[in-house]
């Protein structure tokens, strides 16, 4: 394969480099540990979308500025600021989350290189890859039951078939977070290496897989999306309906609270 110019495109919050066919986006909120607020959920959907729709792409690989994969939600902006309240309380019909699509629509192969905490809907991005490799600081859990809420589309649509349904029923219900040594038992990543180590590994498979014809390999990943998992948007839409209705509820907002004054929760079923 030939060469291609090392290219460097993006936004404030998520920077694409295009190099040899393969994408790489990266996650750019480090203070923030890569939690997402409205801004770096729109720049995260704009670079996926694009990476698919690009005939220079052959592969995908999205990671995050060092200390972390993605926290989740940026909980200050998004579950405590006005857009929540007023997206909880709106009447318009739900739909499922843009940027979950976008990552579930790619046409390309998307690798996650998990390089430390995947939390939240963090946890959620890792799922929506095909292949997940994480580096020995990486951690993983589905906390959306500790703010009373919902996980996204990926912990119904893709978590139940990579792990089991017993085990992501574990997952989901308890909010516990699982180290990159159990992560690799269970089967939620396929390969575990140096943290040092983990971005070349990733470009490395990348590199392999944008070797081989892109036509059959972007047939073959529609194949997998039709045999191994359901209908996302319909999975999706119920998701963020489910979310919507519990945004309303006494045990989110005290979720949010204590999230936010650093204390344990107490929830009442209200």
């Amino acid at each position: 394969m030939a060469a291609m110019m090392d290219e460097v495109t993006g936004f404030e919050s998520v920077v694409s480099r295009l190099a040899d066919h393969v994408a790489t986006i990266t996650l750019n909120r480090p203070h923030r540990r890569n939690a997402l607020n409205y801004q770096a959920y729109d720049q995260l959907e704009a670079s996926l979308r694009a990476a698919s729709e690009d005939p220079d792409v052959r592969c995908v690989v999205v990671t995050g500025a060092d200390p972390a994969f993605c926290s989740g939600d940026d909980v200050g902006e998004i579950m405590a600021g006005p857009k929540a309240v007023s997206a909880a309380a709106a009447p318009r019909e739900p739909a499922p989350t843009p940027a979950a699509m976008a990552a579930l629509e790619c046409a390309k192969p998307l690798i996650a290189a998990v390089n430390g905490a995947a939390v939240g809907w963090g946890m959620e991005l890792a799922l929506f890859a095909d292949i997940r490799i994480a580096s020995e600081r990486a951690k993983f859990g589905e906390l959306f039951v500790k703010r009373g809420l919902t996980c996204d589309v990926g912990g119904f649509y893709r978590l139940p078939a990579v792990v089991g349904p017993a085990k992501a029923a574990e997952l989901l219900f308890t909010g516990d977070i699982i180290d990159a040594g159990e992560a690799l038992r269970i089967g939620l990543v396929s390969e575990l290496t140096a943290h040092d180590d983990l971005l070349a590994r990733a470009l490395a498979l990348a590199g392999r897989i944008a070797a081989n014809p892109p036509l059959a390999v972007q047939a073959l990943k529609a194949g997998l999306a039709r045999t191994a998992y359901g209908d996302p948007r319909e999975i999706g839409t119920w998701a963020m309906g489910e979310i919507r209705r519990l945004m309303r509820t006494a045990d989110h907002r005290e979720g949010v609270a204590s999230f936010l004054e650093k204390r344990e929760p107490v929830f009442t079923g209200r």
